[in-house]
């Protein structure tokens, strides 16, 4: 091991046991249940039954379903896909797979494999992972890279440890001419420009469900804070119209949550709410869509969408191709820097 990685291997430690009790108070929140111990204490988490094939890694939901196409391409590779979220897990558990969460920096020197190509998806930089893994032998790539201008500013106060990280990296595919410009100020190489694999995607629906016969607004891919927002604009519209609202939460444990919300604005208003699980007619006036995998079905029967994670400066929007392929009207917020070249 270099002298600089066993220096970030010792911090890295250090870090980890000074972080431990925090780590166990937040494994047993419902968000975390499945991800912290995986991640930080290799529950159920055992390293790859192979040391050949091609490595995906990714962070979160959209990445995972960002690789659909790239997969369908390779076949029967030995394919192995890790990452950070449990929901990114449960997409990537659809594909012909190895599936696992990224252990902490810590435990990559025993727990990581070589394998004959890493292929990292947009904006996750582990020293560690790529230090490790080149070490071994491992071809990094960087797919569908991307640095936002808010990010960029914070790598290059820490420039010379970005350009040490990325001196590993054999090939950087970037989303855009800004991207590159980013990558080259932090000092790395071999930068070409591919734009964005997800308008490489096939989108589709996966089930029917009919179409309500009043106007159907959709919050999709909503966060903390921005669905009680679209639950006041919702009630000031339907004193004009008689349009239902559906709101689809980013993410699962946030269901129960999103629901007593809504059941708070029903009540006051004088408005029927239903749960999509336990009906999928949308008949009540709202609906909460408590479950995975639904987005596409919805948007289909949708005639205006509100796009969430751009009404908070801290997500960068979602994707809008699948919305707008359905035809659907976009309603979206002022920060969107995630999804510029979408």
């Amino acid at each position: 091991m270099k002298p600089f990685t066993l220096f970030y291997f010792i911090l890295s430690t250090v870090l980890y046991f000074a972080a431990l009790p925090l780590l166990v108070y937040l494994s047993f929140k419902q968000k975390y249940r499945e991800s912290i111990p995986a991640r930080f204490f290799l529950f159920n988490n055992p390293r790859f039954k192979s040391g050949n094939g091609v490595w995906f890694h990714v962070c979160s939901l959209g990445e995972a379903r960002a690789l659909k196409p790239i997969l369908d391409l390779l076949g029967d590779k030995d394919i192995k896909i890790t990452t950070i979220t449990h929901t990114g897990q449960a997409e990537a558990r659809r594909y012909n797979a190895e599936v696992r969460y990224l252990p902490y920096e810590m435990f990559l020197p025993f727990w990581a494999r070589g394998q004959d190509v890493l292929v990292v998806l947009e904006a996750e930089f582990w020293f560690m992972l790529f230090s490790v893994l080149r070490a071994k032998g491992t071809r990094i790539i960087l797919l569908n890279a991307r640095i936002s201008e808010k990010s960029a500013k914070k790598y290059l106060q820490f420039a010379w440890f970005y350009k040490k990280m990325l001196s590993h990296v054999e090939m950087i595919y970037a989303q855009s001419e800004a991207d590159k410009n980013r990558f080259l100020a932090l000092g790395a190489k071999n930068i070409e420009v591919i734009g964005n694999i997800k308008l490489a995607g096939k989108i589709s629906k996966t089930k029917e469900y009919k179409k309500p016969q009043v106007e159907l607004i959709v919050a999709g891919s909503t966060h903390e804070n921005e669905e009680e927002s679209v639950l006041k604009s919702f009630v000031e519209y339907r004193k004009q119209s008689d349009a239902k609202l559906a709101i689809v939460p980013r993410h699962p444990e946030r269901f129960e949550s999103v629901y007593e919300l809504m059941k708070k604005y029903a009540d006051k208003n004088s408005l029927t709410l239903s749960r999509f699980s336990h009906d999928k007619e949308f008949k009540a006036d709202m609906i909460l869509v408590d479950a995975m995998g639904e987005l596409n079905n919805i948007y289909a029967i949708s005639d205006i969408v509100i796009l969430g994670g751009a009404f908070r400066d801290d997500v960068g929007g979602h994707n809008p191709l699948e919305p707008a392929y359905f035809g659907c009207k976009i309603i979206t917020g002022k920060h969107f820097f995630h999804q510029k070249e979408l």
